[in-house]
Order: structure tokens, then C-alpha cells, then sequence
């Protein structure tokens, strides 16, 4: 008999001790399964809860079970980027009288293997990722215990059945470019984030789009493909001043980048916005505080973090969500643009 089950806990009409005989292991296996331990052979795991997806198993207590947590699971945390997240976060869960455990795990892509063996023993209320997608294993066994996931700020095209919520990054390149045009800007570089995230091509993709409308033709050679932090905008910028015929304003596609080039810029004697205009892009507190000012994308982190944690409260209840969830990006003009000084 397992300790904290009853014998009329089912799996749609199957009885533990059937699932446990169909799988070929005894019920105790069946019970670390449920309970995410590790000391269970892979594909005995894999094999009890494929079993226990196609019997559509709900623990009837699970609310009891349950950690009075959210967990929000980053594959890096050192940047005032993901600071907003986690106020997101932290706002609606204490809203809900839960708190929140942070996790850094894995690469941009997704968490590392070894992260679901230890959400599973946490079993919090629900798991706000900000990957890109999560291999087909570890969504089945997030299912197999109800526990809720979404992914926030996705860096790839999560799959269909994964809910996530995004900002319109195609119109915030967009409107950082035409803001530029708009003050006379010809040359403009653009130092987009890494060359295998979706958002950095979606920008790009609105960069070129804006001096499309303009008439203007992009020049590859203003193109450069950053890490979204301070050294890689830093350096980006570095080789775009030196060029021959350099550009004149440049959108960094973060704040982070952008405070990079504004270092660039004074190493190369460049003042900023009079010999050069500079764009940002997510809008985090420091943006208005460097020299000059910056103007910047709004990207509402902070809201989209939110909105991520009400759609795992709506999940835990089984309500309807909107798979696909993207918040609007608008930019703040503040002191580091100008027009052209020539």
C-alpha cells in the first residue's frame, strides 16, 4: 500500500496497482515516480508516466501536495534584465499568497537534464521558464504531476501546446529605426543579440523594414550580431565606428548593449547624441539614468513576467489560456538621439 494514497485513487479507470503491473514494476516504483525521485532507472520513469499521461492521471489531493511556490528558471541571472522578471514574478505570486524560487539552469535553448528531477521533488504550483522551447520529455513530465509551465520572453518559437508570452519585437526594431530616419539618420548600425534567438532576428527584421519604408537601403556592413550585454555592445561598436565610412546613429538591441556603445563612443571621442545617436532597447531603470539619458525601446518585462504567473494560476484551475500571448513594445525618447551633425 503507498503511504499518503488511498486504494480508490485512480488513473482514469486504472487502479495503481495496474499501472504498476502494466509497467512490469512494483508499486512502490509507481510512488517515487508520482513523487519525482531519482532513484528510478530512466526508462522505467519514462515507461510508468507515458502511462500515466495515457490514463489522464489527476491526484485528487493535489492542492495538499502542492509547495506554496512558483519557480522561475533562468539560464542566466546576472543582468538587470532578468531583475525585471523576477519583480514580475514576485508581484502576482504574493498576489497569491505564494512565494518564488529562482533557478538557474541550462543554456538559452533549455533548462538542463537535471533540472526536472528537482522541480518534480519541489513540486511547486507552477514553472515560468525563460527558454526557448523544453524537450518533449520534460513537458510530458511536468503533465504527469499538473504542474503548470510557461515560457516568458521566448529567445526561440516555443511549440504550439507550450503557452508563452512575448513582446513584439519585429515593431520595436521598427520603431527604434524610424525614430532615427525620422531625425535624418542615414547610416544607421544595429547591433541585434545572438544570431540563434528569434527576437534578435525579429528586430533586425524591423530594423530593415524601417529603412525599407524610408527608401534606404541596408547595408550589410552596419550589421552586427551581439550578446545582449555591455563587453559584446562594447566591442560591436567598436568595429562599426572604425569603419571607413562609420554610421551616424546605431540601435543597440538592448539597454545593456547600448550602455556599450555609449563607452565606445567616448573611447573614440565621439560625443553622444551631437557626433552620434544611440537607441537602446527593454527600457530597465539604469536606461534613464546614463549619461546622456538613453533612448530606448519599452520592452514590459515586468508585465509580461506578470502575465506569465496568471497564466499558471488560470492553468492550475484548468481555465482557457491564450497559448500565445505577445505585449506591446513603444519607444521613450529621451537624450541620446539627435539629428545628424552633418
Amino acid at each position: 500500500m503507498l503511504q499518503g494514497m488511498r486504494d480508490d485513487e485512480e488513473f482514469g479507470r486504472i487502479t495503481l496497482a495496474e499501472v504498476a503491473e502494466k509497467a512490469g514494476v512494483s508499486i512502490s516504483t509507481v510512488s517515487k515516480v508520482l513523487n519525482g525521485r531519482q532513484d528510478v532507472a530512466a526508462p522505467t520513469r519514462v515507461k510508468v508516466e507515458q502511462l500515466l499521461e495515457t490514463h489522464s492521471y489527476r491526484r485528487t489531493t493535489r492542492a495538499a501536495r502542492e509547495a506554496p511556490l512558483v519557480e522561475l528558471v533562468f539560464h542566466e541571472l546576472d543582468s538587470i534584465w532578468a531583475m525585471e522578471l523576477i519583480r514580475g514574478v514576485q508581484n502576482v505570486a504574493k498576489a497569491h499568497g505564494v512565494g518564488v524560487v529562482l533557478t538557474e539552469s541550462g543554456t538559452r535553448q533549455a533548462p538542463a537534464p537535471d533540472w526536472i528531477d528537482a522541480v518534480l521533488q519541489r513540486s511547486p504550483r507552477g514553472v515560468v521558464l525563460v527558454f526557448s522551447a523544453l524537450p518533449a520529455e520534460v513537458k510530458q513530465r511536468l503533465r504527469s504531476r499538473s504542474i503548470p509551465f510557461v515560457i516568458v520572453d521566448p529567445a526561440g518559437d516555443p511549440d504550439p501546446d507550450v503557452p508563452s508570452v512575448g513582446s513584439a519585437n519585429w515593431n520595436g526594431g521598427r520603431v527604434a529605426t524610424r525614430h532615427l530616419v525620422e531625425l535624418g539618420h542615414r547610416r544607421i548600425g544595429v547591433i541585434t543579440g545572438p544570431d540563434d534567438m528569434l527576437c534578435s532576428h525579429a528586430r533586425l527584421d524591423g530594423y530593415r523594414s524601417a529603412l525599407a519604408m524610408a527608401g534606404i537601403g541596408a547595408d550589410p556592413d552596419l550589421v552586427r550580431y551581439g550578446d545582449f550585454h555591455v563587453e559584446g555592445g562594447f566591442e560591436q561598436a567598436l568595429e562599426l565606428l572604425d569603419l571607413p565610412e562609420p554610421p551616424t546613429a546605431v540601435f543597440a538591441g538592448s539597454d545593456l548593449q547600448a550602455l556599450g556603445v555609449l563607452e565606445a563612443a567616448r573611447i573614440r571621442g565621439l560625443r553622444v547624441p551631437e557626433d552620434l545617436s544611440v537607441v537602446g532597447y527593454d527600457d530597465v531603470p539604469v536606461a534613464r539614468w546614463s549619461s546622456p539619458a538613453l533612448t530606448t525601446v519599452h520592452q514590459p518585462l515586468r508585465e509580461m513576467a506578470e502575465e506569465a504567473v496568471q497564466m499558471i494560476m488560470r492553468l492550475r484551475d484548468q481555465e482557457p489560456v491564450t497559448t500565445r500571448l505577445e505585449l506591446a513594445t513603444s519607444l521613450v525618447v529621451r537624450k541620446s538621439t539627435a539629428p545628424p551633425s552633418s
